[in-house]
């Protein structure tokens, strides 16, 4: 297979045309520098445009691009955002060969974080140094990987005049102590390489550089500045800095371009498991002195078990912090805080447990989920290889693990043998494909990097990651140096078992299912998993095949599909500075609209600025830009109201805040009813109704005790069977808007059972007691009548809630049905003057009807506590009338 490369995607051109814009007026013919150094003649880079004319340049291109404009040149760092998977590297390489070809600059610095994404990038410059070739006339370049051994290259660097392109991690550049870059050498005639590349001016292209700038310390940073760059071009997803952007295609872009693939969820969440002390580890710290942790637990709320996040401290007694005495001699043990250390230690009766972040004590046996979790996510590639291989598209799986020895392990003697993980997949393959054998040959381990000593030091090596002795055919290379052999149907490798989402520098066209064997949660990790396979698809061919119907992502995760639609949202406004449904004052600048005379007007940053104040101050946004429900109300109906000054711009202007709205909630006006409302005096029937609710009177309660045991025992018995600890499947689809990330579910929810211990039973007597208040010889009349004990066995914890419910509902109707009420007297307890003026006078009347509205503060007493109603309705009918005292909302 050979990669084919299309030259004329729109948004890239954008992209290019961003940075290369920056430039105009630069002289084609000054472009380039001859330096006289010590020893030979240098070319390099020289800019003659006045800072004035590059910030005047920089502020069309945000204009242009809808970005808001940089109040100041401070400096030459320059921020291209571009969504994961809409062709990043492939830009910013073809950029330097159009600034090039424009204005002369032929020395460029490739920085990137790490090793994996060194060669990745290197494999991009192979594979398309045909394409440029022949895009650029065959223009000569050079391209190389820094290498200290090999510093004549860097010598070569200065010295040519054709496009020069090095390639270098940070982690080469910014130990000036331990780095060759900085000490003279023979191989650069005396000269310090740093120098010789400082001299030439050169433009750096820095790829994420939020790994690479080094956080708060910022060594990074350093680095690149000691090479004295022209400028700096940043191209991420995900920046930190912004600097000055020039250019964004962000998530939502991408996504409503079909761009990238749609993302679905396929949600293995765990049900049905309180039948045991659950605890869970989020994260420990220490706040001014005082260390404590959050942790998950199953907390009793209202007689309904939640699990929910808590902050605990050491000695913490959890059945008191619970309510639940399941928990009983349960308690927090030493928390110890630090970076990679966090852990808590669990004392339960009889042993302790340690538990490191995202570690948990008493959960459903976690190895029977990953094996569900392994088996669905070979079912999803055998479905979409059966219906994707005619087209000549080939699937690949991608798994996240744990830990690495889950997959791959060496004896004492160092020889390789299969972890956990492999060894299911193996078993789960055979079972759905009825294969005996070649499940050895589908699947592979990428690891990036493996540490060793040489000499006394540890070095980092990229190794052999399948464990056999094939160094020409193992998975990195596959992965990062021979990815079209990947996409081949030749090569039998379709799994790949990987330990890292955020630092493994690869992605591939053709990753349609992403299974998580791990928890997600840490900062970017959503984010960058999905990221992995975002890219569209290419078929045999080496052509990207588009549209959704093809293109979709499959995520397996532990996590509920409307929890990972909110927390990627959350990423992608964290991350990106994205802000979903908020509208800022700068996003009309570039819109236009053609004159009569044939002018192209455009409407500019101060008139968008003016347009954006008088939206607000029709309440359209609040102070910071959000959209409100009146923006919405106004598109809906098409009463969007506009200044005289832009109304020539409201197709535009329109399409602008729909998308800031999203989906539209629109109700049929034709189904509305209005009825007349009557506030100016009460009708009789109205006074008599205040009339009969205005007293105070007693309660006597009667029941039967025989008939109340004879109804439990029949709602007991008619409960729903209780179902054992299982793995619900659920498969949503996610679509991101500018209003947001919207959530969709995709079929009905499917449950398997998981192999368990076998819950710990309670002292059920003592729990419905509790609940009820019934005494222990009701209770167990009513649970031997009811033949439903089993179900206790299966699933102690529901079935406690269900049988209590079911009492409680049959208690509440015999008190209710046994309430007799005597007034007390003539004398009101309530009496109409006491009201506010217009309290119960905004009522209205029909024909057979009278509704009002009553005061909150009006309550009625009764056994089963005090009953607030919002309202009463006096029907009329041929039988007489009736009052109903009604609630909006449930309550007891």
């Amino acid at each position: 297979m050979k990669l084919h490369f299309e030259p004329d995607l729109d948004y890239q051109l954008q992209a290019i045309e961003a940075v290369c814009d920056l430039f105009r007026g630069q002289d084609l013919g000054r472009s380039e520098l001859s330096i006289a150094g010590s020893s030979a003649q240098q070319a390099g880079n020289h800019l003659i445009l006045p800072g004035e004319q590059l910030l005047k340049n920089l502020h069309a291109i945000q204009l242009r691009n809808g970005l808001r404009p940089s109040e100041a040149l401070e400096s030459t760092d320059f921020t291209v955002e571009m969504e994961t998977g809409t062709g990043k590297t492939y830009v910013y390489l073809r950029t330097l060969f159009e600034l090039n070809k424009r204005f002369g600059f032929s020395k460029f610095v490739v920085v990137v974080p790490s090793v994996a994404i060194k060669e990745g990038v290197y494999k991009s410059l192979q594979v398309t140094e045909e394409h440029f070739k022949a895009l650029y006339a065959g223009v000569p370049f050079d391209y190389f990987l820094y290498d200290s051994a090999k510093l004549g290259q860097v010598r070569n660097f200065a010295a040519s005049s054709t496009i020069q392109i090095l390639v270098v991690t940070v982690g080469a550049i910014n130990k000036k102590e331990v780095n060759n870059l900085y000490k003279e050498s023979e191989q650069t005639s005396g000269e310090k390489p740093i120098e010789l590349i400082r001299e030439t001016r050169p433009i750096l292209i820095v790829d994420e550089p939020q790994s690479v700038d080094g956080g708060l310390e910022g060594r990074g940073k350093e680095a690149l500045e000691a090479m004295n760059p022209l400028c700096t071009l940043r191209y991420s997803a995900t920046h930190v800095d912004q600097h000055h952007r020039i250019f964004r295609l962000d998530a939502i872009d991408a996504y409503e371009r079909q761009l990238v693939k749609q993302i679905e969820v396929a949600s293995a969440t765990v049900e049905e498991t309180f039948n045991r002390p659950f605890v869970r580890l989020i994260s420990a710290s220490s706040k001014k002195g005082a260390v404590g942790a959050k942790v998950e637990l199953d907390l009793e709320r209202a007689g309904k078990i939640r699990r929910q996040e808590v902050s605990v401290r050491d000695g913490e007694d959890l059945e008191a912090t619970t309510g639940r005495a399941i928990y009983r001699d349960c308690h927090i043990g030493t928390i110890r805080v630090g970076k990679g250390r966090q852990s808590l230690v669990l004392r339960a009766p009889g042993r302790e447990c340690l538990l490191n972040p995202g570690q948990a004590f008493g959960d459903a046996d976690r190895s029977a989920v990953q094996r569900l979790m392994i088996r669905r996510t070979i079912q999803e590639h055998l479905d979409k290889e059966r219906r994707l291989r005619p087209l000549g598209i080939k699937v690949l799986s991608l798994f996240f693990v744990d830990a690495v020895d889950k997959y791959r392990q060496h004896d004492a003697d160092g020889n390789p043998k299969k972890g956990e993980y492999a060894r299911v997949f193996e078993e789960e393959y055979c079972r759905l494909t009825n294969q005996p054998d070649g499940a050895e040959e589908v699947h592979g381990g990428y690891f990036s990097v493996d540490k060793r000593k040489v000499g006394g030091r540890v070095v980092e090596e990229l190794r052999d990651t399948r464990g056999d002795s094939r160094l020409d055919d193992d998975t990195y290379n596959l992965i990062m140096k021979d990815k079209e052999r990947l996409l081949s149907f030749d090569t039998p490798l379709r799994f790949i078992f990987s330990h890292s989402a955020l630092r493994e520098g690869w992605d591939n066209p053709n990753v349609f299912q992403i299974c998580a064997l791990r928890e997600i949660g840490t900062e970017r990790e959503r984010r960058q998993t999905v990221g992995r396979g975002l890219r569209l698809c290419v078929n045999q061919q080496g052509e990207r095949v588009r549209g959704f119907e093809v293109n979709t992502l499959t995520v397996i995760a532990t996590e509920r599909y409307e929890d990972f639609a909110q927390n990627l949202q959350r990423e992608l406004e964290e991350e990106t500075g994205i802000r979903f449904g908020l509208v800022e004052d700068h996003q009309f600048a570039a819109l236009s609209v053609v004159r009569p005379e044939a002018a192209l007007e455009v409407l500019g940053i101060e008139r968008s600025r003016e347009l954006w104040k008088c939206f607000a101050a029709q309440g359209y946004f609040d102070a910071e830009g959000k959209v409100q429900e009146s923006l919405r109300s106004a598109l809906g109906s098409g009463d969007l109201s506009l200044p005289e000054p832009f109304t020539a711009y409201r197709r535009e202007i329109t399409a602008v805040l729909r998308k800031a709205c999203g989906r539209l909630r629109i109700k049929n006006a034709a189904e509305r009813i209005d009825a007349p409302r009557n506030t100016d005096s009460l009708p009789p029937a109205l006074e008599a109704l205040w009339d009969r609710i205005k007293r105070q009177s007693s309660c006597r309660i009667q029941f039967d005790p025989e008939k109340l045991v004879e109804d439990c025992i029949r709602a007991v018995r008619a409960i729903p069977s209780m179902a054992e600890a299982h793995l619900r499947w659920r498969t949503a689809e996610l679509r991101i808007h500018q209003a947001g990330v919207e959530v969709s579910q995709l079929n009905a929810a499917t449950a398997i059972a998981i192999d368990d211990e076998g819950p710990e039973l309670p002292d059920l007597l003592t729990g419905l007691e509790e609940r009820t208040h019934l005494t222990r010889r009701a209770l167990q009349r009513i649970l031997a009548g009811s033949g439903r004990l089993a179900d206790f066995t299966r699933n102690p914890q529901r079935f406690v809630e269900a049988a209590a419910e079911a009492i409680d509902r049959c208690k509440r109707l015999a008190l209710g049905h046994g309430i007799k009420y005597q007034r007390l007297g003539d004398s009101p307890v309530f009496a109409q003057e006491l009201m506010e003026p217009g309290e119960l006078a905004d009522h209205i009347e029909s024909a057979s009807s009278v509704f009002a509205e009553l005061p909150d503060w009006f309550s009625i007493s009764t056994p089963l506590g005090r009953f607030r109603p919002d309202c009463a309705v006096l029907v009329q009918s041929a039988e007489g009338e009736r009052l109903y005292l009604c609630r909006e909302r449930h309550t007891c």
